[in-house]
């Protein structure tokens, strides 16, 4: 292979520029990242509640939702787990 007929010095500074493009989009990229990573820190619940602000099972309690009296309502009976079922 025969080397290039341009000098390097000339071929620095052609791809200067485009180098330069390269090296802003990756810091731009890296930038958004810890944004995002921040941002997400800043938002996170406080309380340690689930993904969302859902309530932990520890939180939730037979009656404290409100069901307005015209609602539907019906009885459920939970299913024997393994060990409830071989007894």
């Amino acid at each position: 292979m025969s080397p290039p007929d341009e000098p390097v010095e000339k071929q620095e500074r052609r791809h200067r520029g485009p180098l330069i493009g390269m090296i802003l989009v990756v810091v731009f990229g890296v930038g958004l990242i810890f944004y995002w990573i921040a941002e997400a820190i800043v938002q996170s619940p406080e309380s340690g509640n689930g993904a969302g602000g859902e309530p932990t099972p520890a939180e939730v309690r037979e009656g404290t939702v409100d069901v307005p009296p015209e609602a539907p309502t019906t009885e459920v009976e939970p299913e024997p787990t393994e060990g409830e079922a071989q007894q």
